[in-house]
C-alpha cells in the first residue's frame, strides 16, 4: 500500500474529487461543486487535499483557517469523506492528522467541524479515534 496526499488546486484536480465529494454532498451537481470550491479558495482560504492509495483517490478533506471570538484562531473542517468501499481503513484519520499538522505549522490553536445528526459512525470516529469533543450544536436557517 502506497499512500500519498496532494493538495488539489487546478480545476481538473478539483473535478477529479467530485465523485468522492458527491458521496458526502449529495445535493451538489458537479458544476455547483466546482463553482463553490473555486470561489471559496481565494475568498475563504479553502484548501482541498486528496489521499491516494496506490494512485487511486480514496479520501478528501476540505478545510479553511478562520478567526472567531468563540474559538479564536482555528481551522474549520468543512468536508471529510472516504470512499464508501474504503471506510474504516485509517484514511480519514490520516487526512485529519494532516489538517492538524497544517494547523500547528500555521499558528492555529484548534480544529472544529460539524457533522450531521444522522452520522453516528462519524461521531464515534471523531470522539473515540480522533479525540474531538462535542462542544456545541450547529443551527441553520434556510432563507427564502
Amino acid at each position: 500500500m502506497s499512500v500519498t496526499m496532494k493538495e488539489l488546486v487546478t480545476e481538473d484536480e478539483i473535478i477529479q474529487a467530485y465523485p468522492l465529494m458527491k458521496q458526502l454532498r449529495t445535493h451538489l451537481s458537479e458544476e455547483t461543486y466546482l463553482e463553490l470550491v473555486l470561489e471559496a479558495q481565494p475568498k475563504e482560504g479553502y484548501r482541498l487535499t486528496a489521499l491516494y492509495d496506490d494512485g487511486v483517490m480514496t479520501a478528501v478533506v476540505g478545510f479553511q483557517p478562520m478567526v472567531t471570538l468563540y474559538y479564536g484562531r482555528f481551522v474549520w473542517v468543512s468536508d471529510l469523506v472516504t470512499a464508501e468501499d474504503r471506510r474504516s481503513a485509517g484514511y480519514g484519520k490520516k487526512l485529519l492528522q494532516s489538517v492538524e499538522a497544517w494547523a500547528l505549522n500555521n499558528g492555529y490553536d484548534s480544529i472544529a467541524l460539524s457533522s450531521g445528526l444522522q452520522r453516528s459512525e462519524a461521531h464515534r470516529f471523531y470522539e473515540e479515534k480522533m479525540e474531538y469533543s462535542k462542544v456545541s450544536y450547529v443551527f441553520r436557517k434556510q432563507l427564502p
